[in-house]
């Protein structure tokens, strides 16, 4: 399955190690397809890859390019989990949100 997190979520309030966590947990337990949604991957490109951020994501896609299940700032499309943050009080939520959707699909 693909799992799309919206750009803006790699920002803060966005801890980054929770975003690593995050990633890591999903490509290596549920061998998750990780795609980051954004009109200019550019800049999130370069200081995502900086910080080691890219070493769970598979690739930049632009919005609506990609089917999955999504991590979003606002309920743009089906099957999306929304959240205003990844951070370490809820990195364990969101992990069990995304097996539950995955279970319906």
């Amino acid at each position: 399955m693909t799992l799309i997190i919206r750009d803006q979520l790699v920002n803060p309030p966005t801890w980054f190690l929770s975003f690593r966590d995050l990633t890591l947990y999903c490509h290596v337990f549920l061998h998750d397809d990780i795609v980051i949604e954004s009109e200019d991957p550019d800049p999130y490109y370069r200081w995502m890859r900086a910080r080691g951020g890219m070493d769970f994501v598979e690739d930049f896609v632009r919005p609506g390019a990609e089917d999955g299940l999504r991590l979003d700032v606002e309920p743009n499309y089906p099957r999306s989990i929304i959240t205003d943050r990844i951070a370490p009080e809820n990195v364990h939520h969101l992990i069990t949100r995304i097996r539950g959707l995955r279970q319906v699909a």
